[in-house]
């Protein structure tokens, strides 16, 4: 997964103001849309409180890719990676990055997830790329969700079914997006890395099985896995229109069963009352 977008200027930690002076990368294409909701969604939960940082949790997080831009938010953040290189990239990332007492590195995984923490300890729970490799989907967003205070929000990203089936058909592999549509997995093949993946449908479905409200759903990668590099990699006014694009597209139920990845946005009721 690519680095979200630079976070914006914050007023509560000046470390994060320069951060929106470097040009964006096409990188940002991937996670622009889900850093925006995350960040807003961040935002309310610390106007609610009234505290100025939040207790983060992030299942699966690797070298932190979002955890590092939370961190940089002023937020804490605990990152739980079942592999020891990826803790040690973000450990040297979060040094690099200046916020190496904001993000911790715990060795685990969904399944036994309160091995390594406490349950009931975090105002939000970060679980991206996390459904599609366990055993359990289920299973693995009602632990992120027992992860939550009584007042949280969930982040739940994965693979979407329709972006597949479209870009296999799009490649001139039509039993492949054939064999997606019909599998319980939405995998097109043997040779599929993909191991599981979702409709919108069965996302806010796991959401709302395990206890929570569903604040928002976001189609991810619409439009950006079908472009062609060369039409925005040396044109940045075509980079912004495409993200713009992205932004527009995301809320739009229409495009969620052609997005390459899902973004849903899971709140208790209590931080649906806040």
């Amino acid at each position: 997964m690519s680095d979200p977008m630079r976070p914006p200027v914050s007023h509560r930690h000046p470390q994060a103001a320069s951060l929106r002076s470097d040009p964006r990368p096409r990188s940002s294409l991937r996670t622009a849309v889900v850093w925006e909701v995350l960040r807003d969604a961040l935002d309310r939960r610390v106007k609610a409180t009234g505290r100025e940082s939040l207790d983060v949790l992030d299942t699966g997080g690797g070298s932190g890719n979002f955890a590092v831009p939370v961190a940089r938010l002023g937020h804490r953040v605990t990152v739980v990676d079942p592999s020891p290189n990826a803790l040690f990239a973000l450990e040297r990332r979060a040094a690099e990055a200046g916020v190496p007492d904001r993000v911790r590195g715990v060795q685990g995984d969904a399944h036994g997830l309160f091995d390594v923490v406490e349950r009931g300890g975090y105002d939000a729970v970060l679980c991206h790329g996390v459904l599609e490799y366990v055993d359990d989907p289920a299973e693995g967003v009602r632990n992120a969700v027992a992860a939550l205070r009584d007042e949280g929000i969930l982040s739940l990203l994965a693979a979407g079914l329709g972006g597949a089936v479209l870009a296999r058909a799009l490649a001139g592999h039509f039993t492949d997006a054939r064999q997606a549509l019909a599998d319980p997995d939405g995998r097109w093949g043997e040779g599929d890395p993909m191991p599981r993946r979702f409709t919108a449908e069965q996302l806010t479905a796991l959401v709302e099985g395990a206890g929570l409200r569903v604040g928002a759903v976001h189609g991810v990668r619409v439009f950006a896995d079908l472009v062609p590099g060369v039409l925005v990699d040396t044109e940045p006014a075509a980079l912004d229109a495409l993200l713009k694009l992205e932004a527009a597209a995301a809320e739009l139920p229409a495009f969620h069963s052609v997005a390459t990845q899902l973004h849903v946005l899971g709140e208790t009721r209590g931080a649906t009352e806040s």
